[in-house]
């Protein structure tokens, strides 16, 4: 009777894992070096499926369900063994538990930032993270090319070669869409569900998982592109520059003081560039004349007086030529606001070497708006 008890400790009856870890993907069931009984009660849970391996070799699966373990519920695995007829002694085989719930909210991101060429910004350098959610949809791929013969395969074991995986495919569909840096903000929800149709296809075939929802939750660009981005905002805010220009210089006027004297230097200077413009060409058509004989009749005029504090106009076949930081000075603004119109195409200017110049008319022009 003893060694009776003893034979039956050593068969394997009933064959079932509850999964209360929340994050392993598949678990090997610890049968001890012990036999599989002939009608042993096998427990497949829902989101479980059940894997047979024999000698290293896959044979039946199981979805969720009760099963007693017979020559008709493991067809392949008879074949296999020779058991045309059933089978009365008990075998070894490795039972394998997947996971087959769906994993969410894990998390990917750019380690390092990715090349792509802008049509507003040239050549930059971009970084993005979001999240993710999987299923395990072909257990004896998985198995073969992921778990291996692991006891209990968890989440953390793989997380690093899934987020590679998808950084890969993400630069390359990102790359290929040609979407500008400043447009991608608004297209977070459309660049998920074509990737979706790009990273799914490989990673079925790879790994044997299905990504069902792919997030796209930000696309950061440098400090610097996002400087020049703020300064085309601002320029964007402030509109037409000769209006700013005479607005500032209101203000100025109003709050008084030897402060605000200053401040409307450069905006003078502004005003006066425009006002020699407009005499320069009514000197030009014609009109010259009658101006100068007023400014030497009148010293005291206000022609005369703005006449004193316009510089002397270029000699005849001269082009005055002035530097961003001269155009500046003049408009009152930063240097870099001058740039940045003249990077935009919106103040004509050529490049010399490293060195910009301004000429005087496209100046002018670009005050008349």
């Amino acid at each position: 009777m003893d060694f009776m008890k003893i034979i039956t400790k050593q068969l394997i009856e009933i064959i079932e894992w509850t999964d209360d870890s929340r994050d392993t993907l598949s678990y090997r069931w610890p049968d001890e070096d012990k036999e599989i009984k002939n009608g042993a009660q096998l427990i497949v849970r829902e989101s479980q499926q059940v894997q047979f391996v024999s000698e290293g070799q896959f044979v039946d699966l199981f979805n969720p369900g009760r099963y007693q373990l017979t020559t008709q519920n493991i067809p392949i695995l008879s074949t296999l063994r020779g058991w045309k007829y059933g089978f009365n002694s008990p075998f070894k085989c490795d039972v394998y538990y997947i996971n087959t719930r769906l994993f969410t909210g894990n998390k990917w991101g750019t380690s390092n930032p990715i090349m792509m060429r802008d049509k507003d910004f040239g050549v930059i350098r971009l970084r993005a993270f979001g999240t993710y959610d999987f299923r395990i949809v072909d257990p004896a791929k998985f198995l073969k090319e992921v778990a291996g013969t692991d006891q209990n395969f968890r989440l953390d074991e793989f997380a690093d070669t899934m987020r590679s995986r998808i950084v890969s495919i993400f630069s390359e569909a990102l790359a290929k869409a040609h979407i500008p840096a400043l447009d991608v903000a608004q297209r977070y929800s459309e660049l998920g569900d074509a990737l979706l149709q790009l990273i799914n296809p490989p990673v079925a075939e790879k790994y044997g998982l299905e990504i069902t929802s792919f997030l796209l939750e930000n696309v950061s660009v440098p400090p610097e592109v996002e400087q020049a981005i703020d300064k085309r905002s601002s320029m964007g805010a402030i509109g037409n520059l000769n209006d700013y220009v005479k607005y500032q210089m209101g203000q100025a006027m109003a709050n008084g003081g030897e402060g605000a004297a200053a401040a409307t230097i450069p905006a003078t200077m502004a005003m006066g560039f425009g006002m020699a413009q407009e005499m320069m060409k009514g000197m030009q058509s014609g009109g010259g004349a009658i101006a100068a004989g007023a400014t030497a009749a009148d010293p005291f005029s206000p022609a005369a007086s703005q006449a004193a504090q316009t510089p002397a106009a270029p000699a005849a076949g001269g082009l005055q030529v002035l530097t961003p930081a001269q155009a500046a000075q003049v408009l009152g603004v930063a240097e870099a606001d001058v740039l940045a119109e003249i990077q935009a195409g919106n103040l004509k200017a050529r490049q010399i070497g490293s060195q910009w110049r301004i000429a005087q008319a496209a100046l002018d022009e670009f005050l008349r708006g």
